[in-house]
């Protein structure tokens, strides 16, 4: 039998879109930052030990006082971390590769159709990742000569306490590069 009456009793064709995962809840995902905020310290402690010879002044021999290298180094030292931590965190969130804590809590991060990230959206995370540590980092120097720096430290978790208020919960950075944190099954 065929026509109308058939495909009224055939199956639904599946479709091709795949069901949305789950959003990962809020405190998995501050579980997960700060267990990431430990391997990144790690990281960060061994590539700076590796860069040490690299900025420090040549070795004179006989003791010497340890010294603090000067402001452009610093700032050097600084830029190269940087650019360390975003290679580490850009390549671990492309390709459908996870950190560490994301495999842990098992979470996967995808933009807003569920795809996995490209190399530009994951850059763009990064960079929003920063705008509480950034502007944390104003303040302090802003008002380090007030004797104020302390106030610095309300900006820190500024990403993390906007999903407090967002209609989805999700952090400043996830909600700026148009990312989201999934639960995986």
């Amino acid at each position: 039998m065929s026509g109308p009456a058939q495909s009224a009793r055939s199956p639904p064709i599946a479709s091709a879109e795949p069901l949305p995962l789950p959003l990962a809840g809020l405190a998995r995902r501050l579980m997960s930052s700060s267990y990431e905020a430990l391997l990144l310290a790690a990281i960060l402690f061994v590539a700076n030990f590796l860069l040490l010879p690299l900025i420090s002044p040549g070795h004179v021999s006989g003791a010497r006082p340890l010294s603090i290298p000067d402001l452009p180094t610093r700032a050097l030292l600084f830029c190269a971390l940087f650019a360390i931590t975003g290679a580490y965190f850009v390549w671990s969130w492309t390709d459908r590769r996870r950190t560490l804590p994301m495999k842990t809590w098992r979470m996967r991060l995808v933009d807003l159709r569920g795809a996995p990230l490209a190399y530009k959206t994951a850059f763009v995370r990064f960079l929003a990742a920063w705008i509480g540590p950034g502007l944390a980092l104003l303040i302090y120097a802003l008002l380090r000569p007030e004797g104020l720096a302390a106030v610095a430290l309300v900006m820190l978790p500024l990403n993390y306490f906007a999903a407090l208020f967002d209609p989805d919960r999700q952090f400043l950075h996830d909600r700026i590069a148009g990312t989201r944190i999934v639960q995986q099954t």
